[in-house]
């Protein structure tokens, strides 16, 4: 028996074939384009979406031998997605995660006063990040795709509810209880959608998609619709949540980071939800008997994309893997400090109004000083994250599995594991997210059938231990004023 998994990600979609054993047997990935019609706007085309999904499966199954005998489906989170019921094409574009067009929203309802009720009842904030400002956005704007919902023809959800729409045909239109907690729609305690807040955000409950636990089966897919293939839908979840189930972290207090076009800090905090005001508060899963297990989150927006941003934007290296080679041609950024808000500032600081900034710059300043200060900036986030966790929720992180693309980047580990002060562990399998998602719809089917099975799976390839007197070698307090200036600089 095997397993696929679909992990549509924010700019691509990967397709993995899993072994019981936990071990790849074949992949498939697929880009998809990203679309900024104005600045700090960023959306998809669903259907641009759906076709890398068919493309990288097909990839992935071509020439297997194996059967696939079920399927996990992990997705960018936050994301806000209309389409037709009858017809599965969507009426426009999806507005996605990164977009900030909403910030007059959020700053219109928290000056209403809204936010404390906002975040007892979901564990968010108000922030251009999540999804139900963006539905809210739509109703004002853009009438005749709304006028669709309130009609009943057209639905709406996150991108998982989108694509397995696609992959049954139509026939259901779910979400897991991990990307439903993102939407600022979801009662965190009863995982189940609120009727207060979607009268505040002026969303339709009907048009919402039916929430179901996060492994099980909850469909199966159209043949026709999907490659030919006749299989259960059996395991869903956010992306962040997935890297977390794939990584083994299914006691509290075990936490990963997935380095990807942003940077997720995630610890498991058990079957109650942990209150705090600068990370946010989300379900982690939910089991098939509907209880809930929850996770503290730091999301750290630009991360990956700042490396992406060097390659594309300033032409300073021609793929993302030169980054590391160009940035241990010098000892140290030189003074250099960037702070990579390119689309504002998430966890711990929430500051939608800053932007990218780069201090420190002299006349000796190269562009490997740039780079260098590109991955020291990625530690310093996490840091960040990983020091209000410990700091504010009391939570103790003794070590931190990472994954994601940027992982595999060895100095980006290294320095980590000394701003962190505590060391850093990767997985041989950096692709954990997709793997999250196996081993959901494994759990769902009965090919494995307890966690503690999954946890054999796990392997190390390497544990980066921190060099002494690193994590307080002063480059973070440079980083922390850095950071106030760059705040608030779009706020006019």
């Amino acid at each position: 028996m095997s397993v696929l998994a679909l992990d549509v990600g924010t700019t691509g979609v990967t397709a993995l074939v899993l072994s019981e054993a936990g071990a790849v047997l074949s992949r498939g990935y697929q880009e998809f384009p990203q679309h900024f019609p104005r600045p700090g706007w960023v959306e998809h085309e669903p259907e641009e979406i759906w076709q890398a999904v068919l493309a990288s499966a097909r990839t992935a199954l071509d020439g297997l031998a194996e059967k696939v005998t079920c399927l996990g489906v992990t997705v960018q989170r936050e994301t806000a997605v209309l389409w037709d019921r009858a017809t599965l094409a969507a009426p426009r574009r999806a507005i996605v995660w990164q977009d900030r067009r909403t910030t007059a929203i959020c700053d219109r309802l928290r000056d209403q006063g809204h936010e404390p009720r906002v975040a007892e009842l979901t564990g968010l904030r108000l922030d251009p990040y999540f999804t139900a400002t963006k539905l809210t956005w739509l109703a004002e704007h853009d009438p005749r795709a709304w006028e669709g919902v309130t009609a009943g023809r057209t639905a709406l959800g996150t991108v998982d509810a989108y694509v397995v729409a696609r992959l049954t045909g139509g026939r259901r239109t779910v979400t897991d209880a991990s990307n439903a907690s993102r939407t600022l729609l979801l009662d965190l305690r009863t995982g189940a959608w609120s009727e207060e807040l979607c009268a505040l955000f002026g969303v339709p409950l009907a048009a919402l998609p039916e929430v179901v636990p996060s492994y099980g089966e909850v469909g199966r897919t159209d043949p026709a619709a999907f490659l030919g293939l006749d299989l259960p839908v059996a395991g869903i979840a956010g992306d962040q949540q997935a890297a977390l189930f794939g990584q083994g972290c299914y006691e509290p207090g075990r936490s990963k980071c997935t380095y990807g076009t942003g940077s997720f800090v995630l610890v498991n905090t058990g079957a109650t939800p942990t209150p705090s005001d600068r990370l946010l508060t989300t379900v982690a899963w939910m089991e098939p008997d509907r209880s809930l297990v929850y996770a503290l989150e730091g999301p750290v927006f630009v991360t990956g994309a700042a490396v992406q941003w060097l390659r594309d934007g300033l032409q300073l290296i021609g793929s993302a893997g030169e980054v590391e080679a160009l940035a241990r041609t010098v000892p140290d950024s030189g003074g250099v400090v960037f702070v990579p808000a390119l689309t504002g500032l998430g966890a711990p600081h929430w500051d939608p109004d800053a932007r990218g900034t780069i201090l420190g710059i002299t006349r000796g300043t190269t562009r490997a000083h740039l780079a260098r200060a590109t991955l020291e900036a990625i530690a310093y986030e996490v840091r960040d994250v990983v020091d209000a966790m410990t700091d504010e929720a009391g939570l103790s992180v003794p070590s931190l599995q990472v994954d994601g693309g940027a992982s595999a980047n060895d100095l980006l580990c290294q320095l980590q594991a000394d701003q962190l002060g505590v060391p850093v562990q990767r997985p041989r399998l950096l692709e954990t997210t997709a793997l999250g998602a196996a081993f959901l719809a494994g759990l769902g089917t009965g090919v494995w059938s307890s966690t503690d099975e999954l946890v054999d799976t796990w392997q190390l390839d390497r544990r980066f231990e921190p060099a002494s007197g690193a994590r307080g070698d002063g480059g973070h307090a440079r980083w922390t004023e850095a950071v106030q200036r760059a705040k608030g600089w779009a706020s006019d």
